[in-house]
C-alpha cells in the first residue's frame, strides 16, 4: 500500500485484520519501536562519542602547543566534529519520526484497547519531549565544542 494509500484511512477507522495480518502487523510495529530505540542509543552514544573525541583534541593540542598550525588543525577538526554530529543527529531524528508514522498507522488498525494505551501520552507532549532532548544533545556538543575551541585557543596564547 502505498504513502498516499495509507492515508486515505480515516484516523477512527478500523480495519478488520485476518489473523496473519494481524501478526504482520504486530511484528512491523515491534521492528519500528525497536528501530526508534536503536536511533536514540546512536545519537546519546554518537553525542558522547564527539565528547570524547573534544577531550581528545585538547589532550593531543596541549602536547602540541608549540605548533601553531597543528592546533589551528585541531580547533578546525573540532568545528566540522561538531557540524558532522549535529547532522547525524537530525538524520537520526527524523529515522525515529518515520518510525513513530508507521507506529501510528499500525496502531489504528488494531484494537481500541492498543488506541487507549498509545493515547496515554499526548502526541505533543511526547513531541515536546522528543524535541527538548535532541535540543539538550545539540546545546551539549555546542558546549563540548566551545570548550575545546577555548582550550586550544589558549594554546596558542
Amino acid at each position: 500500500m502505498s504513502v498516499a494509500r495509507m492515508h486515505e484511512h480515516r484516523d477512527d477507522e478500523v480495519d478488520a485484520l485476518d489473523p496473519l495480518t494481524h501478526s504482520e502487523m504486530c511484528l512491523l510495529y515491534r521492528e519500528s519501536a525497536d528501530s526508534i530505540r536503536f536511533a536514540k542509543t546512536k545519537q546519546w552514544r554518537s553525542l558522547g562519542a564527539t565528547l570524547a573525541m573534544f577531550a581528545g583534541l585538547m589532550a593531543v593540542g596541549s602536547y602540541n602547543a608549540d605548533n601553531a598550525l597543528f592546533v589551528e588543525l585541531l580547533m578546525l577538526t573540532s568545528v566540522l566534529l561538531s557540524c558532522g554530529l549535529v547532522y547525524v543527529l537530525v538524520i537520526f531524528q527524523n529515522w525515529q519520526n518515520t518510525e513513530r508514522e508507521k507506529l501510528r498507522f499500525i496502531a489504528h488498525r488494531l484494537s481500541a484497547m492498543t488506541r487507549t494505551v498509545r493515547g496515554i501520552k499526548s502526541h505533543q507532549e511526547a513531541n515536546m519531549f522528543r524535541y527538548l532532548l535532541l535540543s539538550f544533545m545539540i546545546l551539549t556538543l555546542l558546549l563540548g565544542n566551545a570548550v575545546a575551541l577555548a582550550h586550544l585557543a589558549g594554546l596558542q596564547d
